[in-house]
This record gives C-alpha cells, structure tokens and sequence, in this order.
C-alpha cells in the first residue's frame, strides 16, 4: 500500500533533503585523483553528525558504511575501501540521509579529473534520464510511464537500463511502496496521488544491463566489466506536478 505522506511529513524530509544536497555539493568540493571511497565516506558521516543527521544506510541489514561508494564497473552498493580514486574514474555516491527521524535519499555521481568521452556521455545520459521520469510526475500520472519514457531515451545512446534494482517508497523508513522501475515493464500501474513520496534511481550501463555480484554479497557490477553510472532524487508529488526534495539549496 503506497502511503500519502501530511504537508508536515514532507517539510521534515524537505529539510533532510537539503543536507544531503549540501553534503553532495561539498564532496563535488573533494572528489579528486588520490581520495579514497573511505576518506569520502569518513566526511560523509562526520558532516552530518555535525549537522544533527546520521547515515541511514548504516547498519541497515549489516551494512556497514555511511555511503555507497561505486566506481567505475560497480552498479551499486559498492564499499569504500582505501583504494585511491585515479584520474578517469567515475563514482557514484549514495546516501540516506535521517534528519530528526524524516529520510532522504539521494545518489550524484562524479567525475574524477579527466573521464573519458564515454564516460561523460554516459554521465550526461543518465542524469537526464532521470529528469526525464521526473517529468511525468504528477497526479494521475502512471508509475509505470516513468519506465517508458527512461528507457526510449537511453537507448537512444545504445546504453542499457539495470533491471535488478529500482526506486522506491520513502518516509521513515528506508523502503515502502511503491517500487518504481526504470525500465517498460509493459504493466502502466498504479496512479500517482498528492503527497506520494518515492525515489527516482535509474542505474544505466554501457553495455549489457545485466550484472554479478560481489563476494561482499552487496556490491553489483556489471557483467560485462563496462560502465555504470546512477544519478538519485527524492520527490513529492504535488497537487500541480512534482517538488524534488533533494533538489532545493539551503536558501530554498
């Protein structure tokens, strides 16, 4: 059952949003050759304990970091360790922000000095991606479209769209309904309503979408040892379209 979140509810994850926003700008700030996945995630969690929040993700089904660090071939929930960061590379990082008991969730993926062509197209096709099935947020609108409109647009580019994981539902707690695919399932679903809180997640690759899993049991890279990139919003559907929660500045 998909819940409708109170005005009140939303203001909460607004404000949790805009921390994780902030933390995200300031590590676009740090993310340089010679940083390592750990020191990032070491910032993370000290930023926001500074800022009254803590990482979510930590501890949650033993998972034992404040981000998910993902690099290069890793689609996601990848562990930061202390291997160094080289010029080229690309890192997404994910994160879910808890502030005063209101969750976000948010993932910006970086370059990392100089990256190749690909790798910038890549970049660019999946951030606009994901703006894409933002567009088609508003009540009435169809989970399912999201999927479509994704899709037709990435393949475009000959990448692919992961299958394996997908948006979701958030409030107090990390995962609710509804799930939201970034792929055509050729199934419309259930219609969006004023106050519906979810995640937009698209995880694309560019070759095959399909993928393997780590020994660590959490990290999924892909099968093909090519690219992946993911770029993360939360939203609230609103009586005239959509706000982005983790979209606004602090001054918004």
């Amino acid at each position: 059952m998909i819940s409708i979140k109170t005005p009140r509810m939303i203001e909460g994850m607004k404000e949790s949003g805009r921390l994780l926003r902030s933390v995200h700008e300031n590590l676009s700030k740090i993310i340089v050759p010679g940083i390592t996945t750990l020191e990032i995630d070491s910032f993370v969690e000290k930023y926001l304990k500074e800022h009254g929040a803590t990482p979510e993700q930590k501890g949650y089904m033993g998972f034992p970091f404040a981000t998910c660090a993902s690099v290069n071939d890793e689609i996601c929930h990848g562990f930061p360790s202390n291997r160094e960061l080289k010029d080229g590379d690309i890192v997404t990082i994910d994160m879910v922000v808890n502030k005063d008991g209101y969750l976000s969730d948010s993932a910006w993926s970086y370059a990392v000095g100089n990256i190749s062509d690909e790798a910038k197209l890549l970049m660019d096709v999946t951030k606009e991606a994901m703006y894409k099935g933002i567009e088609i947020v508003k009540p009435g609108a169809h989970f399912g479209d999201i999927g479509v409109v994704i899709e037709e647009y990435v393949s475009q580019f000959g990448f692919s769209v992961v299958k394996d994981f997908i948006g979701h539902g958030i409030g107090r707690k990390m995962h609710e309904d509804p799930q939201v695919f970034h792929y055509n399932t050729g199934i419309r679903g259930a219609r969006m309503r004023e106050g519906m809180v979810f995640t937009i997640e698209p995880m694309i690759n560019v070759g095959t979408w399909q993928m393997k899993m780590d020994k660590n049991g959490w990290t999924a890279r892909t099968k093909d040892g090519k690219l992946s990139c993911q770029y993360e919003h939360t939203m609230a559907v609103t009586s005239d379209g959509v706000r982005i929660l983790t979209d606004e500045g602090l001054d918004g």
